[in-house]
C-alpha cells in the first residue's frame, strides 16, 4: 500500500481544520516518536526495527473526533494505525505501512462513572478510571502492570493484568460491557456494540474497528495493602505462590522473583538483596493468612504497606516488568523473554530453567495455574523457537512475544474486518495471511 505526498498533503489539511493546527503533525521527530512502543524489549523485533514510519499523526480529543479523523483517512485511501500510550510490547503501534498514526492520548476523560460500570475515552489512563471508580465507591475489575496505560491500548493489546487472577483476561466477557468502535468508513459513525457483540473487537489492535469509547464493568470498592516477602530461595517462594494466589478475598496480585531478578528491582528495604522475592496486592483479611504461608515456608514478611501508591507500585514490577529491569541491570547481556504458563512452572521448576541456558523464571499466581515470564541470555531466533517444543514436552504453555500478529481468534477477526475494513486501512499488516501463522502460542 503506497501512499503519496499528495494524499498525505491533502488529508493533512482536512485534519488541521478537524483539530486544529496542534491536532496533526508531519515533523519527522513527532512521527518518529509514535512510531515506536515497547518491541525494542523483543530482541528478535528489535532487530527489524525501524518497521515502519508514520507520514502523520493525529491527536483527536474525544471519540466523535477519533470517528471523523478516520473517516478522513479513508477517503483519502491512507492507511490507520491506532496508538494509546504506546507501551504495548509486540509492535502492534508501529504503522507498518505509513500512513496515519490515530494518536488517542488525548482522549482521556471519564464520560460516565455508574452503578457497576465506567465509560472512558479511548485515551483514558486506567490510573485515572481507577481513581474516578474509587470517588464512587467502587473499583475496576483489572488494569495492566503499566497502570498509566490507556483503556484503549489495554482492549486492543493488552489482556490481563493486576485483577486477573480473580476475573481472568480482559477478552474474557466480564471485563468489557459495550464499546463505541469505528470501521473504515468515508462516513465517520460511531459503532455501539455491547455484550457478546463487543468481544470480537477486544485483542485485535484495531484491525477490524478502532476502539474510540469504552464501558468496562466495575465492582465494589475493597482496601488494599501491598505485601512484601523474601525468601533464602526461589523454590520456597514458589512453593506457596498458589496458594497466596487462593486466598480469600481474591488477591489482586501475587508475582515472586529469582534473587538474580529481585536484585535488579529498584532498590527497596522490601525487596532484601541475594533474596527471592514475593510481592502481592492483599485484602487486609488475607494478611494473617499469608503471613502464616510464607512462614511456613521459611520465608519472611518484610512490610505490609497501605494505601493506592503502594498497591501501584507492586503493579509496576509484574508481569514484563521485571524482564526490563533485569535487561537494564546487564546492559552487556541480550536477553529475550517469552510468555509461560502451567502448573510446571512450579512443580518442574528446574525443567523450565534448563529449556534455555541460563533461563531465569518471573511467576505470577493465576486462578487455574500459574503464569510467568522466562527469560534468558538471546543467542538467535532459531533458538528461541526451539525452545518452544523443549517447554510442550513439560508441560509449559507459552506464547511467543517476538511477533506483531493478532493471535486470537484468527479467523474471527478475518472476517470481521473483511466487512469492516475492506480495504485493509486499519492497523495493515496485523492480521496473517493465510500462509503465514504466528511463531509460538501453546497457552497451557
Amino acid at each position: 500500500m503506497n501512499t503519496t505526498p499528495e494524499q498525505i498533503a491533502a488529508l493533512a489539511e482536512e485534519l488541521v481544520d478537524l483539530l486544529g493546527a496542534r491536532g496533526v503533525t508531519t515533523e519527522l521527530r513527532g512521527r518518529e516518536k509514535a512510531s515506536l512502543d515497547g518491541a525494542k524489549m523483543s530482541p528478535i523485533l528489535a532487530a527489524q526495527l525501524p518497521l515502519g514510519l508514520a507520514d502523520i499523526v493525529a491527536f483527536p480529543a474525544n471519540a466523535e473526533q477519533i470517528a471523523e479523523t478516520v473517516a478522513a483517512a479513508v477517503r483519502h485511501g491512507v492507511p490507520v494505525t491506532p496508538r494509546g500510550k504506546g507501551t504495548g510490547n509486540y509492535g502492534q503501534a508501529i504503522p507498518m505501512q505509513g500512513g496515519l498514526v490515530l494518536d488517542m492520548s488525548k482522549a482521556r476523560a471519564v464520560v460516565e462513572v455508574g452503578d457497576g460500570y465506567l465509560v472512558a475515552e479511548a485515551g483514558t489512563p486506567l490510573v485515572i478510571m481507577e481513581q474516578a471508580a474509587r470517588e464512587a465507591g467502587q473499583q475496576v475489575l483489572m488494569y495492566p502492570s503499566t497502570a498509566q496505560s490507556s483503556i484503549g491500548g489495554f482492549l486492543s493489546g493488552g489482556s490481563g493484568g493486576t485483577g486477573s487472577i480473580k476475573h481472568g483476561s480482559n477478552m474474557s466477557g466480564a471485563y468489557v460491557r459495550a464499546l463505541d468502535v469505528v470501521y473504515a468508513s468515508p462516513v465517520a459513525e460511531l459503532v455501539h456494540v455491547e455484550g457478546d457483540e463487543a468481544q470480537p473487537y477486544v485483542h485485535t489492535y484495531g484491525t477490524a474497528g478502532i476502539i474510540a469509547r469504552a464501558t468496562i464493568a466495575l465492582e465494589p470498592i475493597q482496601e488494599w495493602v501491598g505485601f512484601y516477602a523474601s525468601f533464602p530461595t526461589f523454590e520456597q517462594a514458589t512453593s506457596v505462590i498458589r496458594q497466596v494466589g487462593w486466598l480469600e478475598p481474591t488477591p489482586r496480585l501475587v508475582s515472586a522473583d529469582l534473587p538474580t531478578i529481585a536484585n535488579a528491582l529498584p532498590a527497596d528495604p522490601a525487596i532484601p538483596k541475594d533474596r527471592a522475592s514475593l510481592r502481592a496486592i492483599l485484602d487486609p483479611a488475607s494478611v494473617a493468612a499469608a503471613t502464616a504461608l510464607v512462614e511456613g515456608a521459611g520465608g519472611r514478611v518484610e512490610e505490609v504497606r497501605e494505601g493506592p501508591q503502594a498497591t501501584v507500585k507492586i503493579s509496576m514490577l509484574s508481569y514484563n516488568h521485571p524482564i526490563e529491569w533485569l535487561q537494564k541491570s546487564v546492559p552487556d547481556e541480550t536477553w529475550f523473554h517469552v510468555e509461560v504458563s502451567g502448573a510446571s512452572l512450579v512443580e518442574r521448576l528446574d525443567e523450565v530453567h534448563e529449556v534455555y541456558p541460563g533461563a531465569l523464571l518471573h511467576i505470577e499466581a493465576q486462578r487455574d495455574h500459574p503464569i510467568g515470564m522466562l527469560a534468558a541470555p538471546f543467542v538467535s531466533p532459531e533458538e528461541v523457537y526451539a525452545g518452544f517444543d523443549r517447554l510442550t514436552a513439560i508441560g509449559v504453555g507459552f506464547h511467543s512475544p517476538h511477533q506483531w500478529y493478532v493471535d486470537h481468534m484468527v479467523e474471527r477477526v478475518r472476517e470481521l474486518a473483511s466487512r469492516t475494513d475492506p480495504d485493509g486501512l486499519l492497523n495493515p499488516g496485523k492480521i496473517p495471511s493465510g500462509d503465514t501463522v504466528p511463531t509460538g502460542v501453546k497457552w497451557a
